[in-house]
């Protein structure tokens, strides 16, 4: 089992990045947040999941630990795959995830893409005594300059197939947010965006 990696990224595309570790560029899928924060060319560690199918070896890549945690624990509820666990990440942070299970909030479960109120409430059902309560200690990387999350913000959602308008749209949207945290960080201000998307 491959737990992490680390070594400069050498591409990164609409759902993947490319990370050289030896000499070999190993392929990670991630979710637009983790993208959003990766640079070509500089170096990185994401932790890692590996799903085994058949035909298919494939390493999913994520900021932290948490995250690769929730990652597998959302797949041992019935019906759930690596891509619906990608997309619960994608829209919701790992305290929101915690907390939306904890309070059985469906409304906050059928935000993520593919999971309407029968999957919620099975989410519920399954993972309410193994997810845990949300941790004010898990925190998404800072900003690394002002202003500088509008331009990551953006390019994220528009690698996700949204018009640069929509996009543009959806930064304006989650301005307030950056503004009000102290410590805002590109993978929720992306999530909030596309949570801004979703309900245009």
């Amino acid at each position: 089992m491959i737990a992490f990696v680390r070594g400069p990224v050498a591409a990164i595309g609409v759902d993947s990045c490319v990370i050289e570790v030896g000499g070999v560029g190993l392929q990670l899928y991630c979710h637009p947040g983790t993208l959003a924060t990766l640079r070509p060319g500089q170096e990185f560690k994401l932790a890692t999941s590996m799903v085994v199918r058949e035909d298919s070896l494939t390493l999913y890549g994520f900021a932290d630990a948490d995250e690769k945690e929730l990652f597998e624990l959302l797949q041992s509820a019935s019906g759930v795959g690596p891509k619906l666990a990608q997309a619960a990440l994608a829209v919701l942070s790992p305290d929101q995830l915690r907390q939306a299970v904890a309070s059985e909030d469906l409304a906050m479960l059928v935000k993520i893409p593919g999971v309407g109120k029968k999957v919620a409430q099975r989410l519920v059902l399954e993972l309410k005594d193994k997810i845990g309560m949300p941790s004010k200690m898990v925190a998404g990387r800072p900003l690394q300059a002002t202003g500088a999350w509008r331009e990551q913000v953006h390019a994220g959602l528009v690698g996700l197939g949204w018009s640069a308008r929509d996009a543009d749209d959806a930064v304006i949207a989650v301005s307030p947010l950056a503004i009000d945290s102290a410590e805002p960080s590109v993978p929720d201000l992306l999530r909030a965006a596309l949570r801004a998307l979703s309900k245009a």
